[in-house]
């Protein structure tokens, strides 16, 4: 089993979603899991995992992790090339370094162009910044960029995404 994570931050909520699916060929996801968190803390520049870290542990709380291969997240593993963590570092050290966490992000840091691998999906010229721990950065890129769907983001992170977005 394979988790996606999002949150979408509402003027005075959070909401996360939790995208289960089965394996990297998944064309729909096996159970979608949406949580509120009312106190959410303000952007602090430079530390933004201290604003989306307790909104996911708080989802976390209410399912089952026990056959989960791997977490997805939006956003990197690492911040820098010296691996000083981003919000996917911060989330292993949270889950006492159980689970495999992916970052994959749509932007990327000039400081850690050594701890990303950039692929191309579909017919975009943009790249995804895939980032790993607990696994090879380059499997974990292979797997991405064959995930079903046909443009930039796979299908079932574009459905999370899209489910975040709603009321």
């Amino acid at each position: 089993m394979i988790l996606t994570i999002d949150v979408h931050y509402k003027t005075d909520y959070a909401k996360t979603v939790l995208l289960f699916f089965e394996n990297w060929q998944s064309e729909t996801p096996s159970n979608v899991v949406t949580h509120i968190t009312k106190d959410v803390m303000e952007y602090e520049p430079g530390s933004f995992y201290k604003r989306e870290l307790p909104c996911i542990m708080n989802a976390l709380e209410e399912v089952s992790l026990e056959e989960l291969e791997a977490i997805i997240i939006d956003g990197h593993i690492y911040v820098d090339n010296d691996g000083k963590y981003g919000l996917g570092g911060h989330l292993y050290e949270a889950l006492d370094k159980k689970f495999p966490i992916i970052g994959m992000a749509k932007t990327s840091f000039q400081s850690n162009t050594e701890t990303v691998v950039e692929i191309l999906r579909g017919e975009s010229k943009n790249p995804l910044f895939v980032s790993a721990i607990g696994l090879e950065k380059e499997v974990v890129a292979h797997h991405i960029k064959n995930m079903f769907g046909e443009y930039r983001l796979p299908y079932l992170l574009k459905l999370m995404d899209q489910i975040t977005k709603e009321e």
